[in-house]
């Protein structure tokens, strides 16, 4: 045991006389030199390049840092070892993420592509401000030499946007309302927000499964029609006009739209801006990805169809005078919203400001709209939400009562069927009904049957009345025309006898009578 203690001495003092040497033969600067030598020989014969994407770039936090970070938690929930899971501020779900120091492979048009979480201990430094944290994080990338101009082209732009995908999925809808005017908040901002819980999806929509699929599949074309914009020169924006009368889901269907694209609703309430200019700011703090909605708009400005109001039912833009205020819009110590207005905000050149939004009008009466305000280009899908079919009763009975179709008797569903579309009952009174009863089921669906049943045979009471009333109408008209028909009748026989008619003064009063009574009719 004593030999080996004497031969590792040995042989330490002999490595460290061989340092020595090395450190007085070979200074730092040429060590250093070396190794960098080494390194860049390394690289140039290596088949990969590597990037690094730290946390903090200088002070700011480095926003692609974060895009990689959520768009690996959607590959690394399938085919990562050891996860992280977080749930940031206003997020509905919980997000996963690569570890520290692990690896994950991804590929991305046929170029294969690694990522490496870093995290290493930040050597002491002077002070700073804000100061930096304790650890370093970076994601290293490591692609091959020949995809590295597919990666830096379109790789990386790539995960942005999917990231902003995946972030917007995961935060919960925001609501604004500009309850304020056009006056802003301490971080300049006009709009106030809540977060937007509606649950209405076109899954529990009550609407024409038809209306609804051709609904959708215009949203999903607009939503990536991104590339068809720009080839075609016009800007990344849609408008919608929903009209019916009320109660028929004009604001579910608002909701659904927005729950199905993942995007934010700005609730514009006119009657609290003042001026055009004010329009504009409000339309200019409108982000991406979100839905412009004016909820009837036929009661919160005037824009009547000027065609039908004689020219003078709407502004077409400048100013208004005192005489035909009233009939322009909404005035305010002289200043107004003007019809122009309107329609650059939803079709002029600052409707352009940012991309991919959706401007949505809702009325009760489309007939009292101006033309202009409908054409395309401004609202350029018209859906009509119109009063309870028998498939939408059937997805009603399914979302209140649980109620499938082949649950419920065929001789129901026909008498269903038979009565719904004429009685003319809006899902939301339908729906109330529904609520009142659904501890019940059988009972909720005899007793809406009924109602069903009352309405139909009200309505086919008025119409009889309102046919009797035309009838009775139509005799007295023609009854004046008989008497005069008969009285000619005996004037033309006493001519025939040679007495003549001695009163046809009185056939003339009769004849002139019947001509007011039709008048007055």
């Amino acid at each position: 045991m004593k030999e080996i203690w004497t031969t590792m001495a040995s042989m330490l003092g002999v490595w460290a006389f061989c340092q020595s040497i090395l450190h007085i033969v070979f200074p730092p600067e040429f060590r250093f030199a070396s190794l960098k030598f080494l390194h860049r020989l390394f690289h140039w014969y290596s088949a990969y390049c590597y990037y690094d994407i730290t946390e903090i770039d200088g002070v700011n936090t480095n926003e692609l840092y974060n895009a990689v970070q959520l768009y690996l938690s959607s590959s690394a929930s399938i085919s990562g070892t050891r996860l992280s899971l977080t749930r940031g501020l206003n997020s509905s779900s919980i997000t996963f993420g690569l570890s520290n120091n692990d690896c994950i492979a991804d590929l991305y048009e046929g170029a294969a592509v690694e990522w490496e979480h870093t995290v290493t201990q930040r050597q002491s430094q002077t002070f700073s401000w804000p100061p930096l944290p304790e650890e370093r994080r970076a994601f290293t990338l490591r692609v091959k030499k020949k995809d590295k101009q597919v990666i830096l082209d379109s790789y990386l732009d790539f995960v942005m946007e999917k990231a902003n995908e995946i972030r917007r999925k995961n935060q919960d809808r925001l609501l604004y309302t500009n309850s304020r005017g056009g006056s802003l908040d301490s971080r300049g901002h006009p709009w106030e927000s809540v977060p937007f819980k509606h649950p209405s999806t076109f899954d529990t929509l009550a609407i024409d499964p038809v209306q609804k699929v051709e609904i959708m599949a215009d949203l999903v074309d607009f939503a990536n029609g991104e590339s068809f914009y720009r080839r075609t020169g016009r800007a990344w924006k849609r408008g919608y006009l929903l009209y019916g009368p009320p109660g028929t889901g004009k604001s579910s269907m608002i909701a659904a739209m927005a729950n199905f694209l993942g995007y934010d609703i700005y609730d514009l309430e006119l009657t609290e801006v003042n001026t055009n200019s004010e329009l504009r700011k409000l339309l200019m703090k409108t982000s991406s990805k979100s839905i412009i909605v004016i909820e009837d708009i036929d009661c919160s400005i005037n824009l009547t169809n000027r065609n039908t109001a004689g020219g003078g039912g709407a502004n077409s833009g400048g100013r208004r005078n005192n005489n035909d205020a009233s009939s322009h819009g909404i005035e305010d110590d002289g200043n107004s919203i003007t019809l122009s207005g309107l329609l650059n905000f939803t079709d002029g050149l600052w409707s352009c400001c940012g991309s991919e939004k959706i401007f949505l009008f809702t009325t009760n009466h489309i007939e009292k709209l101006d033309p202009a305000l409908l054409r395309s280009g401004r609202m350029d899908m018209h859906i009509h939400m119109s009063y309870c079919s028998f498939p939408a009763l059937k997805i009603l009975l399914k979302n209140y009562l649980g109620f499938l179709e082949d649950e419920l008797q065929k001789e129901l569903l026909d008498e269903l069927e038979g009565v719904v579309n004429e009685a003319e009952m809006t899902p939301a009174d339908i729906s109330e009904l529904l609520i009142k009863k659904r501890r019940d089921k059988n009972s909720a669906v005899m007793e809406l049957l009924e109602e069903l049943k009352n309405r139909v045979g009200r309505k086919r009471r008025k119409c009889g009345e309102r046919n009797g009333a035309e009838e009775q109408e139509k005799r007295a008209l023609d009854g004046p025309k008989d008497g005069c028909d008969q009285l000619q009748e005996t004037c033309n026989k006493k001519n025939d006898g040679g007495n003549g008619c001695d009163d046809d003064d009185k056939f003339n009063q009769r004849k002139e009578r019947r001509g007011s009574a039709a008048s007055a009719r």
